[in-house]
């Protein structure tokens, strides 16, 4: 089973309209509700991908009860930790003409320390019947914060896939738990790590500590542009396919749930990488989030280009010869 960790879930009213002006009122939307928040986004495209995953979510007040049903109108697996919060929720204004996006979020939830505990013990029970756990997202408040070392600690005790796509305050603390894979954009590093990667031989660098803590993947993304992934201490640089984008929301959902499928099919690294990296360019194409179709995807896999930086990996002809 694929667990999935949403410490921060969110509840989309999502407003489209054939064209906005801000300068006047905006009348007669089509109006959508949706479940959001980063690990549920990756658990619907793995549901596209035929992978079945299992949510824990906290979920509070009227919005933390529609986000369930919706969960459940989409047959996406759940477990909810009860909060007395409200659940936040978020105004999505889409403009379809000119294809632009607005988007409007509440406050965080303040979680209590007892609701900390339930997660915690939610958590110890559920994690030694899965295969891999899936971190996705920040957390709500400081103490939220705390569930995520919780959870990659157990995961590491019970000697179990923990993939890391996280940012908070305690970004170091994380990475020096070892989760097996991490996966952050530069913005994320550089503003919770004070590290500069706007060139490649800082990026290296950086890449190199990162394997120093024990940590066996790490990708780091950045928008549409070049980005670097390392497998152990083999480094790649890899392009995505130039695509006419329409909205970003969920691609880095979409990539991690591509990890997780090509993971579980056995493929190379370098296959992994374009899969992942396509399905991701594929959901930038429309509003829809993780959404992506499973047959979608062979043009945009052919235009990635992966090249290995530094070290390379040596391949050995082990074919049968006669004499």
């Amino acid at each position: 089973m694929i667990l999935i960790l949403t410490l921060n879930p969110l509840l989309e009213r999502r407003f489209y309209y054939n064209q906005i002006s801000l300068e006047q009122v905006n009348r007669n939307a089509k109006v959508i509700y949706q479940a959001g928040g980063k690990g549920i986004n990756v658990s619907r495209q793995l549901k596209k991908l035929g992978i079945v995953s299992h949510n824990i979510i906290f979920s509070g007040g009227q919005n933390g009860k529609k986000l369930r049903e919706l969960l459940r109108n989409e047959e996406l697996l759940f477990t909810s930790i009860h909060i007395e919060e409200e659940t936040r929720h978020a105004a999505i204004i889409i403009s379809e003409a000119d294809k632009r996006l607005f988007s409007f979020f509440s406050s965080n939830p303040f979680i209590s320390e007892k609701e900390v505990e339930e997660m915690k013990s939610t958590l110890k029970k559920t994690l030694p019947n899965c295969e891999m756990i899936v971190i996705s997202g920040s957390a709500p408040n400081e103490a939220a914060e705390r569930i995520v070392e919780f959870a990659i600690s157990e995961a590491n005790r019970l000697d179990k896939i923990s993939i890391c796509d996280y940012y908070g305050n305690n970004l170091e603390n994380v990475f020096n738990l070892s989760p097996t894979i991490i996966h952050n954009n530069f913005e994320e590093i550089e503003n919770h790590l004070n590290v500069n990667l706007r060139d490649e031989e800082t990026t290296l660098v950086f890449l190199k500590s990162i394997y120093d803590k024990g940590i066996k993947r790490v990708y780091l993304t950045d928008g549409a542009n070049s980005f670097y992934a390392q497998n152990f201490d083999y480094v790649y640089k890899v392009t995505p396919p130039n695509i006419d984008a329409v909205d970003s929301t969920g691609s880095g959902d979409a990539f991690i749930a591509g990890l997780i499928y090509t993971l579980k099919e056995n493929e190379v690294f370098e296959q992994s990488l374009k899969y992942s990296t396509a399905l991701a360019a594929e959901n930038s194409k429309s509003f829809e989030v993780c959404s992506v179709e499973k047959n979608s995807l062979e043009y945009l896999i052919n235009n990635v280009l992966v090249e290995p930086i530094g070290k390379k990996i040596k391949l050995i002809d082990d074919t049968a010869t006669s004499h």
